[in-house]
């Protein structure tokens, strides 16, 4: 399976690492957008640095490589994950404008029909930020806020992370057993 996974400058990078880390775990081809808020906003929550980053996937691009594979509804993929989504590029996915790689290769994921989650990570929401996430959800991608429940009965925040990297690997139908469902 090949996955794109696009770090944007919101908080909650921890996402992102723990869905590369199981991705490959699960031997995925996983591609990595890094806009420039998102690395400075992982080197600062989790001290991981983009060169550690690029030896954990196949390749890093950054939002201005509009002239990247990414960039092409030819270029297959199964899935794409905007992980964690700012409400800057989710407002760009849902006015259509492909200003970034980001919201470039999301676009293609929309046009080509293929599986795109959004992990937004802010609160509380404004109303534009609920109408955009209403406006990609009707054109088909999937609004997965960064929402952990409690019913697993977490004992620390990995396990809370587990939680909704779990909820993105169930979206993009990749096998898990990041937290205990509901019995």
């Amino acid at each position: 399976m090949r996955v794109i996974v696009a770090i944007t400058g919101a908080s909650g990078a921890i996402y992102a690492l723990r869905l590369i880390e199981e991705l490959k775990k699960k031997e995925c081809e996983v591609h990595v957008i890094l806009t420039e808020y998102g690395k400075k906003i992982m080197e600062h929550e989790t001290d991981v640095e983009e060169e550690e980053l690029e030896n954990m996937v196949e390749r890093v691009y950054h939002e201005n490589d509009m002239d990247s594979p990414l960039a092409s509804g030819s270029f297959f993929y199964d899935a794409m994950v905007v992980v964690p989504c700012s409400l800057r590029t989710l407002g760009g996915i849902a006015s259509g404008i492909p200003s970034s790689l980001v919201i470039r290769a999301s676009l293609c994921a929309l046009k080509e029909e293929r599986k795109l989650v959004l992990v937004p990570r802010e609160t509380p929401l404004d109303l534009i930020s609920l109408e955009n996430m209403v406006r990609v959800r009707r054109a088909g991608a999937v609004v997965l806020p960064a929402m952990p429940a409690f019913y697993h009965k977490p004992g620390d925040i990995n396990e809370l992370v587990n939680y909704v990297v779990g909820k993105i690997m169930e979206q993009i139908k990749m096998p898990h057993n990041l937290y205990k469902r509901w019995e």
